[in-house]
């Protein structure tokens, strides 16, 4: 294997798995036993029926809870877990290719679970702000999207991986500028959140009424978005 191709495969698999873990490995069993693309040793197992079959039945669990308001979130904390150090895993694997050591293949596992620690915590941060939307469209078409892209950027790693490495290094970037402003918005989530339960935990009166209630929730939602576009 080309060192680019090897490189992109070892940062591309990281990355998905951030984001998709059994997707990732979907994608890339099938092509690898389909003779589309040979995988490094560490990472021909992936084609095994037994894994594959293991990776489908998580995928389809994961398609249907990634899509409920809630649910979403405490599935992505429970994979925080999981997705990263299985991204760390296989870019040691993917480094393979480039036929070097186990110090830099240490390092690539180091880079890779750098990597799918910043794709997963990009989709985690994101989705506990799209659940404050009302709707459920928002959940669907997010989930949707972060399948399509994660099979499109696998594909792209392994087939034309300069135009992967460059769409990667702009990923970076924008993560690099949205991360804080997750973070911040989370915080005003948290804030909102402890302001409603504070409210809640005051003595009620007979006068209390829905409409009060509507308000104190109408209050928290501007609490939540106050201020967003202040550092």
């Amino acid at each position: 294997m080309e060192a680019v191709h090897a490189i992109s495969l070892m940062l591309g698999v990281a990355w998905a798995s951030g984001i998709n873990l059994y997707a990732a490995i979907l994608v890339l069993g099938w092509m690898g036993s389909t003779g589309q693309v040979d995988l490094p040793p560490a990472l021909e197992v992936l084609t095994d029926p037994s894994v594959m079959l293991a990776a489908g039945l998580m995928y389809f669990i994961e398609f249907f809870a990634d899509k409920t308001p809630g649910v979403d979130t405490g599935w992505d904390a429970i994979h925080t877990f999981i997705r990263i150090p299985a991204g760390a895993i296989m870019a040691a694997g993917a480094a393979q290719g480039l036929d070097i050591g186990p110090a830099a293949e240490l390092v690539a596992g180091l880079l890779g679970g750098a990597l799918s620690a910043t794709s997963h915590l990009t989709k985690a941060g994101t989705r506990v702000l799209i659940n404050t939307s009302p709707e459920p469209v928002t959940n669907w078409t997010a989930s949707i999207t972060e399948d399509i892209v994660v099979v499109g950027g696998l594909w792209a790693s392994l087939n034309h991986p300069w135009w992967f490495l460059a769409a990667l290094a702009l990923f970076l970037l924008l993560v690099a500028w949205l991360l804080p402003k997750i973070w911040r918005a989370i915080k005003r989530l948290v804030s909102a959140v402890k302001g409603w339960f504070r409210r809640e935990a005051e003595p009620t009166t007979p006068h209390s009424t829905a409409q009060e209630f509507q308000q104190r929730r109408r209050n928290v939602l501007k609490a939540l978005y106050h201020d967003a576009n202040k550092p």
